[in-house]
């Protein structure tokens, strides 16, 4: 991988990652650094998801892949957030 396509898998990861973050209600305890990573997770397993159903390759903005990858990063970092509050309860 170039350094380009690693700049660009972060900056997709963290757009990714915000919009996921931002279709959670409430106070999220994840790092920056977490959200990011769950992003680029997101766009990925969002991209392979697109692509089985048919829908990764179309013309314009492909709406439901970007809807997948949100989705994953919101369930993402959901999971996170939950796994976070269970720790600080103990």
């Amino acid at each position: 991988m170039e350094i380009t396509g690693l700049i660009s898998a972060l900056i997709i990861g963290a757009i990714i990652g915000g919009l996921g973050r931002l279709a959670i209600p409430g106070k999220q305890h994840v790092s920056l650094l977490a959200t990011i990573l769950v992003g680029i997770v997101a766009a990925l397993l969002g991209t392979a998801a697109a692509t089985v159903l048919g829908v990764a390759d179309t013309s314009g903005i492909d709406w439901i892949e970007l809807a997948l990858q949100v989705g994953l990063a919101g369930a993402g970092v959901s999971a996170l957030a939950g796994r976070a509050r269970t720790k600080l309860h103990r």
